[in-house]
């Protein structure tokens, strides 16, 4: 209690510091930020897993509607899931940060061979498929295939193509008689004179060329449901290696078509057990190597040469589509056990909704 008398100090209220207004709408914008991280972070990490893994799917299961169109786009999950690693941790989102991570695991652990092989092509493969023309005295071949979209191809394209690369052997799918004749009339014969092209519906064929004769030339060497798959055993180094090829093209993956999808790629899958001869499988197989009926028919006796090369993803479809990448790669030449490959890549090819993929491959 204050004296009587003395003198009564005022209080003085002391104010509340008041923020500067910038600072109020910065902290709110970063609230919203994270809000819109979070939720992209949750969404797409989810995502990205999810379509990850549809890798690792059976067989089965991949053959339900529009899965095989998700399985296709596999590689591209990995976007997803970087993005969804940025928003997490943008947003301090922990489980979404552990979803994309686990996502981005899994792509590095499947699609690294693609981009990474210690095995490589001899300088000598290079020197063998680099004379003037096409040579199959060696065990060396330069190898191209392309879906031709019907017919609707530019054919002195693919002849010039054939001749710039020294192609020794030509696998094509969905020609057409119209087709053909332009092959001709563009010089196919001058360069792979040897043929065999089948129908299975009198329309739409597959077909083989090469620079030396077929031996044993068949209309379909798969008893394929999807379409006659015609076959040729080329003769290299003198005879001494023997390679049977076989033009694919397996039925595509549309409505009412899934599990007719499926059985083709069955089919094909069953000449693993076919020990009497030595395979090339060149062609579309409408399945990228996400797709376990495709890995199926490797078993561990085919390989991939895109994915043996080990020199990137080989996108072939679509490539006739303004503004949009080709995305799946549907094309594949695979090899018997003992055969390698090298310097795969596509190249476009006007009027085709499919790259051409060519590599080169020591057969012996």
């Amino acid at each position: 209690m204050a004296r009587s008398g003395a003198p009564v100090k005022p209080r003085i209220a002391q104010a509340k510091a008041v923020k500067p207004i910038r600072t109020l709408k910065k902290a709110k914008s970063h609230r919203v930020r994270n809000v819109i991280c979070g939720f992209l972070a949750g969404i797409l990490s989810i995502a990205a897993l999810l379509g990850t893994v549809s890798h690792i799917l059976p067989a089965e299961i991949q053959a339900w509607p529009y899965v095989p169109i998700i399985v296709s786009l596999v590689p591209w999950f990995a976007i997803l899931a970087v993005i969804a690693l940025v928003c997490g941790i943008v947003s301090k989102r922990t489980m979404s940060v552990l979803l994309a991570i686990a996502a981005i695991a899994l792509q590095v652990w499947w699609q690294y061979p693609f981009f990474y092989n210690e095995t490589k092509l001899p300088r000598a493969a290079i020197a063998a498929v680099s004379g003037a023309s096409a040579n199959t005295q060696d065990d060396y071949a330069r190898l191209m295939t392309c879906n031709v979209f019907k017919g609707r191809a530019d054919a002195q394209e693919i002849v010039d193509v054939v001749r710039s690369e020294r192609v020794e052997v030509l696998a094509l799918q969905e020609t057409t008689d119209a087709f053909v004749d332009e092959l001709n009339k563009a010089g196919i014969g001058d360069l792979l004179p040897y043929a065999q092209v089948a129908s299975s519906d009198g329309v739409y064929g597959n077909g083989l060329w090469s620079a030396s004769p077929l031996g044993d030339p068949a209309d379909d060497d798969v008893d394929s449901s999807a379409s006659f798959m015609p076959g040729g055993t080329v003769s290299f180094n003198g005879g001494a290696t023997q390679v049977r090829f076989v033009s694919v093209h397996t039925t595509s993956p549309t409505n009412d078509y899934w599990q007719q999808w499926k059985r083709s790629l069955d089919e094909l899958a069953k000449l693993r057990f076919d020990t009497s001869r030595r395979y090339v499988f060149m062609g579309d197989f409408n399945a990228t190597y996400d797709h376990t009926p495709f890995r199926n028919i490797l078993g561990n006796r085919f390989s991939d040469a895109s994915r043996q090369a080990g020199e990137g993803l080989k996108f072939s479809w679509p490539a006739n589509v303004d503004y949009v990448p080709s995305f799946a790669g549907i094309d594949h030449i695979v090899l018997d056990s003992g055969m390698q490959a090298g310097q795969v890549r596509t190249v476009k090819v006007d009027g085709s909704d499919h790259k051409a993929l060519l590599a080169i491959v020591r057969v012996g």
